[in-house]
């Protein structure tokens, strides 16, 4: 007997969970909730794949941090949901903007959006004395969930790391005993496409990158490639970010740093632009009405996922004449990485993570053109509508 309880949530029972869904007229979410049985342990996995329907459902495995779990109301299936509309968004826009591998290229038509989020207990979580326990749950329900018809893969998302015997990486591990577990450190290539949407945004404002000043919140894994590439570019990173230790190593290179409770100091800064990369809600209506009233601010991007909290404040960038990137947009390379990584071991052939990197440069010039349509058109359409008008 299997160590867990399944209960299937259709799209007309996820819809009244999350009513936001229907702001997304496409969007069909089933999910599919594991129970541990002797655990409190929850496993939720959200897809757009249609049971049966034999397509590939995409989005990183979440091992949730205390940081989400300790939220008032917290729900694994809620933010599952979440995300995978998310995540379904960013397919919308590889599509439209045509960015991907080769593989990717060609199986479009049978890939939509997904998520797995785990809600673990203390000593479970990766680095912990239980996380074997943990990932062996995770895997036993991945099988189970690709007997309703669907192919399942997931990559890198928070929560990962170095297991607790000191040595195995939590994705090997994964990887090892379920084959649609990617191993890529989908990290660099969602910075490098991050970055690259932030050179063709700031290119479309008419501001040099060099001399530039770009205010970043939160310098994890992807944040601080970004940071890298700014240095090396002559830009001038500032910096908000929760940890004492990489506050300490990044003003050791001579960056401004600031605490999180620092973040309105920080927002009140001279900066010509703002890039996303904190674990969820960075752009929070009060963050958003002080990003409205610096007024050096021009672009902001990120890949963060559920940034925007109240999805009416894009409109309150737009009307302060702010160009918003959609986070899923300028984050879509991470579950490109993932999708090539999967649908190159299916083909029996080499994957190459520099190639995804070198991919992720084609996102510049849709930064650039849609920046540029919004500011000549006198900020009437948001920077999503942009390309949807120009590419579409």
């Amino acid at each position: 007997m299997p160590d867990f309880t399944k209960t299937v949530l259709s799209p007309a029972e996820t819809l009244k969970l999350a009513p936001e869904i229907g702001r997304h007229p496409t969007a069909k979410v089933w999910v599919y909730r594991y129970q541990h049985t002797t655990e409190p342990w929850t496993l939720s996995i959200a897809t757009h794949a249609q049971p049966g329907s034999r397509m590939l459902s995409l989005g990183g495995f979440r091992i949730a941090p205390e940081s989400r779990t300790s939220i008032p109301g917290w729900d694994p299936d809620h933010e599952a949901i979440d995300l995978a509309i998310g995540m379904d968004e960013k397919v919308f826009w590889s599509r439209l903007l045509k960015v991907g591998g080769p593989h990717v290229q060609r199986d479009f038509s049978r890939i939509v959006g997904g998520k797995c989020v785990m809600r673990p207990t203390p000593g479970a979580r990766v680095g912990e004395p239980r996380d074997r326990d943990l990932l062996d749950f995770a895997v036993a329900c991945f099988k189970d969930v690709e007997t309703t018809g669907f192919f399942l893969t997931t990559g890198q998302d928070l929560g990962h790391g170095v297991m607790s015997d000191g040595t195995t990486g939590s994705l090997r591990y994964l990887n090892a005993q379920y084959k649609g577990s990617v191993i890529s450190d989908t990290g660099a290539p969602t910075a490098e496409g991050n970055y690259w949407m932030l050179v063709g945004q700031l290119k479309g404002a008419g501001i040099p990158l060099k001399g530039a000043v770009v205010g970043l919140i939160g310098a994890g894994n992807i944040g601080q490639h970004i940071i890298d590439h700014l240095l090396a570019d002559g830009a001038t990173p500032l910096v908000v970010e929760s940890k004492p230790a990489i506050r300490a190593s990044l003003a050791a290179r001579g960056v401004q740093c600031w605490p999180a409770e620092g973040k309105s100091d920080f927002l009140a800064q001279p900066m010509d632009a703002l890039v996303l990369n904190a674990a969820g809600g960075s752009l929070d209506s009060a963050t958003v009405a002080a990003c409205a009233a610096n007024a050096r601010l021009k672009v902001i991007n990120g890949s963060e996922n559920l940034v925007m909290p109240n999805p009416a404040d894009e409109e309150v960038l737009r009307v302060a004449h702010k160009v918003f990137c959609p986070c899923e947009c300028a984050g879509m390379m991470g579950y490109l990485t993932a999708a090539e990584e999967y649908l190159s071991h299916l083909a029996g052939e080499e994957f190459r993570l520099d190639a995804m990197n070198a991919a992720a440069r084609a996102l510049e010039a849709p930064g650039e053109v849609a920046t540029r349509r919004v500011i000549a058109d006198g900020y009437r359409q948001t920077m999503a509508q942009a390309m949807q008008e120009l590419y579409g």
